[in-house]
């Protein structure tokens, strides 16, 4: 995204690419890191409380005060000590913290706009709360998820992923320069009130090439009408785009909305540490107790176990069952949902059920061609598979529609750049603050290995092994579905030159 930087001192911060350079270096600061220091640059010399510095760090999540001490902390030593002295952020006592130092702020690097797809192209921005309350937060969000996804199933349709629009929540910003950044020639904006048992909905469709509203609409309704109004909008926005309505399969539609909530607060803390992976658990646990019809949680449930463990070191077999069990059972539930099809395609590559796998993958992508999860996902299992430019083609797909992803989308180019020998390109990738400091850094090792680069591919490897001490060769390439020798002696032979254990 475009987007200010700041300057100070040798530094100069980007929140929106999320790097921090110093004399043009970059300076391994992680996400959480970024997202503090833009909160205090943006305002420099106000205090910022405790709480406000938190919610920038950690939006919608709880956490203990702690962490933002040792965030903080952490600034501090990778930025060391102003030139004339003293500190850049200082604590205010009880309260929060100050950035003390001069800032200089600098225009943004604009992104090469992405071409147009040769269909109608849309982006759901994040809907707004409008509700006093601020617990509500998540229900806008999740009502904009189920938007792209309901949309995203519509053929003739080309939808950019949650990830994506979501990098805009909380930023005022041109219909333009959005459009432009994601490659899109619509935008759906709104906002949402919930209170009281009843729900207000405000939503227009906007063609950003020309700024002119296409629809507008409001819609007071009962909670209990929720998924009827999903369903309203849906099809409002697609008979503007495509003249009429190609209804898709019908989705699984929750039937407790506390279910739906956690559902939806749970899916947030997907993919990002041990802690709130355990949250997630008790949340979409407790889901299912309220809803056991209801396939979501059971999907999401099914890559909390495999995740979970994966943040110990790696799936055992009886998590991996309980996964497979959690995926098939979210399937048969809601045979119609394409991110139900695609968790169980990529568990049964891992055990090696590679048919089955394949035609779920497959069956995904004919229920839902915009997702973009299916396609990082099956990059992964293609590359292993030996089909190396079939999975640069995958991951590609995936990253143009969902253009500032998570960070495993990175791993995924990662591994299928270093498998076509793209080394000096993997290298590019997997030292992005998107994905580095995770366990990609195998992969980051192994391309400086084949390098030449042994020094910079051993501190690599030692530092991966820190975060992974149980790792071991032998064990990753047993458990990893590989189905070609060549590439499997491939990566070997990169851990190998790395220094990576047996």
């Amino acid at each position: 995204m475009q987007g200010s930087r700041f300057a100070f001192g040798p530094f100069v911060l980007d929140p929106v690419a999320g790097t921090l350079l110093r004399n043009d270096d970059p300076v391994a600061v992680g996400h959480r890191g970024v997202k503090l220091l833009a909160a205090l640059v943006e305002r420099p010399g106000e205090i910022l409380g405790k709480a406000e510095l938190m919610d920038a760090a950690w939006p919608g999540i709880s956490v203990e005060e702690g962490n933002l001490t040792v965030q903080i902390a952490q600034l501090r030593k990778l930025l060391g000590p102003p030139a004339e002295g003293g500190e850049w952020i200082s604590t205010v006592p009880r309260v929060g913290y100050r950035f003390t130092g001069a800032i200089n702020q600098l225009g943004g690097v604009k992104r090469k706009p992405l071409p147009l797809p040769d269909k109608p192209s849309i982006a759901v921005l994040p809907f707004v709360n409008i509700s006093n309350d601020p617990e509500q937060e998540s229900f806008a969000d999740g009502l904009t998820e189920d938007l792209i996804t309901d949309l995203s199933r519509m053929l003739g349709l080309f939808v950019i992923a949650r990830n994506s629009a979501f990098a805009y929540k909380g930023k005022a910003r041109d219909v333009r320069e959005i459009a432009e950044e994601l490659g899109v020639r619509y935008l759906l904006q709104g906002s949402t009130r919930r209170a009281a048992g009843e729900v207000r909905i405000n939503a227009q469709l906007v063609d950003a090439a020309s700024g002119d509203h296409l629809w507008a609409e409001r819609f007071d309704r009962s909670l209990e009408d929720i998924f009827a109004v999903q369903d309203e909008v849906t099809g409002k926005i697609v008979e503007a785009l495509l003249g009429r309505l190609r209804a898709p399969p019908p989705r699984n539609r929750p039937r407790n909305i506390e279910a739906y909530d956690l559902c939806v607060r749970a899916r947030r803390l997907m993919d990002d540490t041990p802690q709130t992976a355990r949250e997630a658990h008790l949340m979409l646990t407790r889901a299912i107790s309220l809803d056991p019809d209801y396939a979501e949680p059971y999907r999401w449930l099914a890559m909390n176990h495999w995740m979970g463990e994966v943040h110990s070191g790696g799936p055992t077999q009886p998590t991996r069952r309980i996964a497979l069990q959690l995926a098939r059972k979210a399937v048969a539930i809601d045979p119609n949902d394409a991110g139900c099809r695609w968790i169980l395609a990529y568990l049964l590559a891992y055990e090696r059920s590679f048919a089955e796998a394949d035609a779920e993958f497959a069956r995904a992508i004919e229920l839902d061609a915009n997702e973009a999860d299916t396609f990082a996902a099956l990059s992964d299992i293609a590359v292993l598979a030996g089909r190396v430019g079939e999975g640069l083609e995958h991951i590609a797909k995936a990253f143009r529609l969902n253009p500032f992803p998570a960070s495993w989308y990175y791993l995924a180019l990662g591994q299928a750049q270093y498998a076509a020998g793209q080394y000096g390109s993997a290298v590019e990738t997997l030292r992005s603050d998107e994905t580095y400091r995770t366990s990609s850094r195998r992969f980051l090792a192994a391309s400086l290995a084949q390098l030449g680069r042994l020094d910079e591919a051993r501190a690599e490897a030692e530092l991966f092994l820190v975060a992974n001490p149980h790792f071991s060769t032998r064990h990753w390439a047993e458990t990893e579905p590989f189905r070609d020798a060549r590439t499997l002696e491939h990566f070997v032979d990169g851990y190998r030159k790395a220094g990576l254990p047996e």
